[in-house]
């Protein structure tokens, strides 16, 4: 059974002449587990899909399906726990607040979570081993580099063990070797078990994925 189902999700901008399509009837199932590549060149659509996916930006008509919920069919506060529950995100720009610590970073999603604050520490923790960088869990942002913050950035984003990580560039603003080795950590982790769907300009970032979407034109034009 798919684990993620897109329904003729369709989502437009603007009215009567002045309408605008984004993302054109696109249909797909993804596997709980899969690494999914969403590929296309600049206004495709690619960045508008995930954000459907991601229960951030509702569509025109359409239905996205995600273990057996209809997330467009949940309220806003509904939607929210959904997002906090099953979704982690990874952007181009890391997004990390200056002045809190690497740590404080990645607690951040546990604001809400139900636990001690030596709960959420240990979490935190935990998702900076995994992301190898618990030795500079003290420092700020503005102390590590630009791999290093992009490795904060995925530990925020799967401290809460979250089902599925949703992917925007992430190896974007990285050099070579240090977006090899983001991407080898987005392998591991969806080894353990994490469904990625990535959007990439970078053929290379691409062969990481074991299936390819090809967007253009708001529409699934390859998918394999």
């Amino acid at each position: 059974m798919s684990y993620i189902v897109a329904e003729e999700l369709i989502k437009q901008y603007g009215k009567g002449h002045a309408t605008v399509t984004a993302v054109a009837g696109i249909s797909f199932h993804i596997n709980e587990g899969d690494f999914i590549g969403i590929m296309g060149e600049s206004g495709a659509g690619k960045s508008t899909l995930l954000g459907m996916m991601g229960a951030m930006n509702a569509p025109t008509s359409g239905r996205l399906v995600v273990d057996d919920i209809d997330v467009y069919r949940l309220g806003q506060e509904q939607r929210a726990d959904f997002r906090r529950e099953f979704l982690g995100f990874i952007f181009q720009s890391f997004h990390l607040i200056p002045y809190l610590s690497v740590i404080e970073n990645v607690m951040l999603p546990l604001a809400v979570v139900k636990a001690s604050k030596k709960q959420k520490w240990a979490m935190a923790e935990e998702a900076l081993d995994q992301v190898g960088l618990l030795d500079k869990a003290r420092r700020l942002p503005g102390q590590i580099s630009g791999g290093e913050s992009e490795r904060v950035a995925i530990a925020r984003s799967i401290v809460n063990e979250p089902p599925v990580l949703l992917a925007d560039e992430p190896t974007g603003n990285l050099d070579t070797k240090t977006t090899k080795e983001i991407m080898e950590l987005l392998r591991q982790l969806n080894k353990e078990g994490m469904t990625i769907v990535m959007v990439t300009h970078s053929p290379d970032c691409a062969k990481y994925a074991q299936r390819i979407m090809k967007v253009s034109d708001g529409k699934l034009v390859g998918d394999n």
